[in-house]
């Protein structure tokens, strides 16, 4: 969102200074010669209008270098997310799954915990179980001390 707000700003910028430029010009030459009649207070405030429209165009110049070397930033970015984006789509694709069972195997995780289940197993004991699971001795009479 912000890219596309950075876009329309900078060609909004570059669309609209070049009009600015033009409205701003300094006057032509002629000019100068109207003023020859115009009183002092007059001709100081031409002189200060004449500076102000100079500084202008020297500022609108100087906007429209930092608007092309903007342009050139924003081509570089747009580029390296071009660059981006199709890496993603590339890593979005699934890889292709080898069907041949022989070249799955079992990790050595999975592999070294089946002895370890195997070990866990305890023989059934034969005969009588108590209630907590050890083995009862068959002369054993319940009930006297």
């Amino acid at each position: 969102m912000f890219l596309v707000v950075l876009v329309g700003l900078c060609s909004a910028a570059a669309h609209f200074g070049g009009s600015l430029a033009r409205v701003v010009e300094t006057p032509p030459a002629g000019f100068a010669d109207s003023a020859a009649g115009l009183s002092p207070e007059d001709r100081t405030s031409l002189t200060e209008i004449r500076w102000a429209q100079q500084k202008a165009s020297e500022d609108i110049a100087e906007l429209s270098r930092l608007i092309d070397a903007q342009r050139k930033d924003l081509k570089g970015i747009l580029d390296r997310i071009t660059v981006l984006n199709s890496r993603i789509d590339s890593l979005q694709i699934p890889a292709p799954v080898a069907s041949d069972p022989s070249v799955i195997s079992s990790s050595p995780a999975q592999a070294a915990s089946s002895p370890a289940k195997k070990r866990v197993e305890r023989s059934k004991p034969q005969g009588p179980v108590s209630v907590g699971g050890a083995p009862v001795i068959a002369g054993q009479k319940t009930g006297e001390p």
